[in-house]
């Protein structure tokens, strides 16, 4: 008698629980939503930042600019096309050509890019910071 009350009461409990149905389908997706959240202002929001970052700068390249490339050569643009920069190295003035994606890091800082340096004024001797 004792294995038939327990298989009855599992039974009537699968019955309760299948009538808070939305309330279990809740209880699974919640977590399931919360981890793709938490993985999109993790992973993908910050690479997609560093991605426009990177094309901005790609975008901004200029004659006489100090660039290093994923190789780490470092050098002087001469010449900017659509896909290619004509980059001058080393002090015999060897010239090579790379791909734009080829560029990680511009050494030489543009005006556009710091306005907001320029405005601030030390208040005892009024000299602009450069």
């Amino acid at each position: 008698m004792n294995l038939l009350n327990f298989i009855s009461s599992a039974s009537a409990a699968a019955d309760t629980a299948q009538t808070g149905g939305i309330l279990g389908i809740l209880t699974m997706i919640l977590p399931l939503g919360l981890m793709v959240l938490v993985f999109w202002f993790l992973i993908i929001r910050p690479e997609k930042k560093r991605t426009k970052e990177m094309q901005n700068m790609l975008d901004s390249l200029q004659v006489a600019d100090e660039v290093i490339t994923n190789g780490g050569i470092i050098g002087r643009v001469l010449s900017v096309q659509k896909d290619t920069v004509l980059i001058e190295t080393g002090s015999d003035r060897t010239k090579i050509r790379v791909v734009k994606s080829a560029i990680a890091k511009n050494n030489t800082e543009h005006e556009n890019a710091a306005p907001a340096v320029e405005a601030k004024k030390t208040k005892g001797n009024k000299t602009e910071i450069k």
